[in-house]
């Protein structure tokens, strides 16, 4: 019976959460229950809170990377 529904959010991707949870067996066990049915939205881009601890300067701004 399904009837509810459940939005869980991440700032880490899904390939990671073996490294979150320290064992890789266990976030795969997990995310395979998680994701049977689910949908899976991904935003890509800077947060909006970072975005204005940067503006305020309470984070500095990241450094590009060096071209070669």
């Amino acid at each position: 019976m399904s009837g509810a529904s459940l939005m869980i959010t991440s700032n880490q991707p899904v390939g990671a959460w073996g490294e979150v949870f320290g064992d890789t067996i266990l976030a795969t066990a997990i995310l395979d229950r998680l994701l049977h049915h689910s949908h899976i939205i991904t935003i890509k881009g800077e947060s909006y809170r970072l975005r204005e601890k940067r503006r305020a300067g309470i984070v500095p701004a990241p450094v590009p990377a060096a071209t070669t």
